[in-house]
């Protein structure tokens, strides 16, 4: 696929020359055995030293084929020597693993959805970082004290096949008028499909406390017989024609329409209102390399990082990042996310996306045929 090919490494702009300080944790030879580590003041020069010293970083839930991980996996081996491995998963099964394997752990960093970072926090399997460039990341996307903080943000789009869709909808009231199949996945154990009813009901008028407009509006759909739960939302369903306009994540619906045809496909953001949310990096408490694993966030975070995640289609949570032109043009025009709004009190969410199963169930599938 297009957005996965290897690209030339972008050097002129990737971390500063180690002059920053940075609050860190602090040092241990050794590793993070117990997870002991304080927090002190490192250099960034320090963290990358002593990163090059434990010559190696392990990931879960990061691997090169989601959001264009791939180059920075390689641009961390080439510049710092830090060899890598990935094991697919996913956020509830990250912080299973680093909970249940306390100190005697394999992976040093993850990447989550942004309401699992609490929870990270919470299990008290989070290692604090903040990196240099700290301030410039919005107070929605990160942990007051470093336990979390998102690297990319997604926002929930509408993606058309043309080919089978004679107006392309640009707005929730298009889906409701259109004579095409809706399709919006497993909302029942999907999290794309959950931020879907969500994304519907703030356009609606309704919130994270509150998603009966986004109810109501998937249940009209339905007693119209033109909602889809299929598991269609994939490269495979796409070249199929199973799925004729699906709501997904931008950057799945760009990355996708790139690997099948991307003249076929046209992605827009709903003009009422979406949602945006994150995957937000978490380092383990007990890393065994957690130098490697700030410097990964660290890099994750800079420019040539912010680029990297850009080329797989997933919004910089950074705005000063300029992009290469070749890569904004891949992208869904600026102006058209101005009504889309970040999910505000995770808390909350939390709490009504545990009942959301039970309410799809009688309030929307009860209508499916």
């Amino acid at each position: 696929m297009a957005f996965l090919r290897k690209r030339n490494m972008i050097r002129g702009l990737v971390l500063g020359a180690g002059l920053l300080s940075l609050a860190a944790c602090g040092s241990n030879d050794a590793g993070n055995d117990g997870g002991a580590l304080d927090p002190s003041t490192l250099t960034l020069e320090e963290i990358e030293e002593k990163a090059q010293e434990e010559g190696a970083v392990y990931s879960v839930g990061m691997p090169d084929s989601w959001a264009n991980w791939k180059d920075t996996w390689d641009d961390l081996t080439e510049l710092y020597g830090l060899e890598h491995s990935d094991t697919d998963m996913s956020s509830a099964e990250e912080i299973a693993k680093m909970e249940s394997e306390g100190e005697n752990a394999t992976a040093d960093i993850g990447d989550v959805g942004i309401s699992f970072g609490p929870i990270a926090k919470e299990k008290d399997i989070t290692l604090p970082y903040k990196t240099s460039y700290w301030d410039e990341i919005p107070d929605w996307a990160k942990d007051d004290e470093g336990h979390w903080v998102v690297g990319y943000q997604g926002t929930i789009s509408f993606i058309a096949d043309k080919n089978q869709v004679n107006e392309v909808p640009r707005s929730w009231q298009d889906l409701l008028e259109g004579d095409y199949m809706v399709s919006v996945g497993d909302v029942q154990t999907g999290t794309q499909s959950q931020m879907a009813v969500l994304a519907a009901a703030v356009a609606h008028g309704g919130d994270e406390t509150n998603l009966q407009p986004g109810l109501e509006f998937f249940a009209e759909l339905a007693k119209q017989g033109r909602l889809s739960t299929a598991n269609n939302l994939s490269v495979s369903g796409m070249e199929t024609g199973e799925m004729q306009v699906g709501i997904m994540w931008d950057f799945n619906s760009l990355g996708y329409a790139d690997e099948v045809d991307r003249d076929r496909y046209e992605v827009t953001i709903p003009e009422e209102g979406s949602i945006v949310s994150g995957y937000a990096t978490i380092i383990n408490k007990y890393a065994k390399q957690p130098h490697a694993a700030m410097l990964t966030r660290e890099y994750i975070l800079s420019d040539a990082g912010q680029i990297n995640l850009a080329k797989g289609y997933a919004r910089p949570i950074r705005d000063s990042v300029e992009l290469p032109a070749e890569v904004a043009e891949m992208m869904i025009p600026h102006e058209q996310y101005q009504n889309a709004v970040p999910v505000n009190d995770h808390n909350a969410w939390e709490e009504t996306a545990k009942e959301l199963p039970r309410l799809w169930q009688s309030e929307v599938l009860i209508h499916v045929n």
